[in-house]
């Protein structure tokens, strides 16, 4: 049984914040709201959560396209390359947003996916997930929620969430309604930026 956690994303209770932390430290799967659709998300360092993550999803966790959540562009260089001046500009006028950026990564990336070349990074302008990101002291793994309902591609109300995941996760956070259209995906690792997905975000930001 999921934990039915309620958070403001205005003023996060910092009680209710450190629940979702523990439970991640302890290897437990959170589903969360960000700026975007719901996510649902595992502490970074935590192998047998990644490999939870991964069998839900049904893929294969060295080759699964996650994303990292960050709370800010300072946690960014733990995991990627070096990065150019209008590299770090798209990324500074974007972040906090509705945005995933493909990056290419580095030596420190954890060992699961020590093969991949690029990684997936989102500072989402939501202040529940980077509040949690912030006190956890590194960034969470996340994927998207699909629905499998052929109309509706994400599940916005929370309380519908948990009757699905229920017995999958081990808490759901309750932030409200969430948005039903997800990130826009931009590939900054190659000489040109390339859009992947168009989502929430604008497209605009990369020019």
């Amino acid at each position: 049984m999921a934990e039915f956690i309620k958070i403001y994303n205005e003023n996060p209770n910092p009680k209710e914040i450190k629940k979702v932390v523990d439970i991640l430290r302890n290897g437990g799967l959170v589903i969360y709201p960000t700026d975007t659709v719901y996510g649902l998300g595992c502490d970074i360092t935590n192998t047998k959560a990644l490999e939870r993550v991964a069998r839900i999803k049904g893929v294969k966790l060295e080759k699964a396209n996650f994303s990292f959540i960050c709370n800010d562009l300072s946690h960014i260089s733990d995991y990627i390359r070096q990065i150019d001046t209008r590299t770090y500009k798209v990324l500074k006028k974007a972040l906090p947003g509705p945005y995933t950026f493909i990056l290419p990564g580095n030596n420190n990336l954890p060992k699961v996916f020590k093969k991949k070349k690029t990684v997936g990074i989102r500072v989402p302008d939501n202040t529940i997930a980077r509040t949690i990101v912030q006190e956890l002291g590194n960034p969470i793994v996340s994927t998207s929620i699909y629905d499998e309902d052929d109309i509706v591609e994400y599940t916005t109300d929370p309380e519908l969430i948990l009757e699905k995941w229920d017995n999958l996760v081990d808490a759901v956070i309750d932030g409200g309604y969430g948005d039903n259209v997800a990130s826009t995906i931009i590939d900054l690792s190659g000489y040109e930026p390339e859009v992947i997905r168009e989502g929430k975000g604008d497209i605009d930001i990369i020019l």
